[in-house]
């Protein structure tokens, strides 16, 4: 019994590693991803959306998205270790609760975990594993787009691949491309194919979003990002006018909801969204409502983002995500 209870301790101190929270804006993202691809006017065969294949495909892809996440917030943390010493020593890697050696081999195995099973999510006549497993090249269009996702987490983080966390909105936008637009995009992928104008437009939605949005976490962490030489929005530009900076960022990216609902294809016929055009009017009003609401939290007492670890638009930010996963869902199925 013994052994059982540490292994427990131990398998719940791993999970607090990988920042669990953080996982369900990817999971949500992708399998809202797919349902928008089912439901658009590009899916191939409108009668025959929820086969076999694609349900095992989402499953699938969603748990490599959560996985893929967490290999980013375990190598951040990694790298980051002597920032977090200052900022965050509670935190398992921070605290010596886990070895740095088990913290990198650990990020090594959830980036397996998360890029290798996604060479069998392909779209097609390819029911079987072996076929889909020696489909040809173009058909692995999931795989490629978790594969760019994972090397710009490194990109991010890891010095050697350029640590753009150090410099400021270069920071931000190695974040809202993979968990913004291809995140979007890959969960696209596991119902449709992405040569298509529509899962890019709303891949981008969710990238100008995070451009902005992810900057509410640095606030808190200014002292340790400075002591280490990372050149946040916060530290280049001082408190307030990174406020300024990151407040639009909140309202102006879900204003291209309802724009798209009624604006043009310019690749093809048809509108740029082809959901229900009143829902989706409907989820990009709500959306830029909150967010208007959140920029006035930010606005109102800018130096508040400084002194609490997890701001409320910090909060609001991941459940607006969540929200709008579901919303596109909706509105593509209704």
């Amino acid at each position: 019994m013994r052994v059982v209870r540490g292994f427990a301790a131990r398998a719940r101190l791993y999970f607090a590693f990988t920042r669990p929270f953080t996982l369900l804006p990817p999971t949500f993202g992708v399998v809202s991803g797919a349902l928008t691809a089912l439901g658009s006017a590009h899916h191939p065969d409108p009668e025959r959306r929820f086969t076999v294949p694609v349900l095992v495909s989402v499953l699938l892809g969603s748990c490599c998205a959560a996985l893929l996440n967490a290999a980013s917030n375990v190598i951040n943390q990694y790298h980051d270790l002597e920032i977090d010493r200052r900022n965050k020593p509670q935190r398992p890697l921070a605290s010596g609760a886990i070895s740095i050696g088990a913290g990198r081999l650990f990020a090594a195995l959830l980036y397996g975990l998360a890029i290798l099973p996604t060479w069998l999510i392909v779209v097609g006549p390819y029911a079987s594993l072996r076929a889909r497993a020696t489909a040809p090249l173009p058909a692995h269009q999931c795989f490629f787009i978790f594969l760019a996702g994972m090397l710009l987490t490194l990109v991010y983080s890891d010095p050697a691949w350029g640590r753009t966390k150090r410099f400021g909105l270069w920071a931000n936008l190695t974040i809202a491309v993979p968990r913004g637009c291809l995140l979007k995009v890959a969960g696209w992928s596991m119902a449709g194919s992405v040569l298509h104008l529509e899962p890019w437009y709303i891949g981008a939605i969710f990238l100008l979003f995070l451009l902005g949005a992810t900057s509410s976490k640095d606030f808190s962490d200014m002292e340790g990002d400075a002591a280490q030489g990372c050149r946040t929005l916060p530290i280049r530009h001082g408190v307030e006018k990174a406020a300024r900076i990151i407040a639009p960022f909140f309202v102006l990216p879900w204003v291209l909801i309802p724009l798209g609902a009624f604006l043009p294809d310019p690749l093809g016929g048809g509108v740029l969204l082809t959901g229900n055009q009143a829902a989706l009017a409907i989820l990009g009003l709500a959306l830029a409502g909150w967010g208007a609401w959140t920029a006035r939290l930010i606005l109102i007492d800018p130096a508040s983002l400084a002194r609490s670890e997890n701001h409320p638009s910090w909060t609001h930010m991941y459940l607006m995500m969540m929200f709008a996963q579901i919303g596109f869902a909706i509105a593509y199925l209704v």
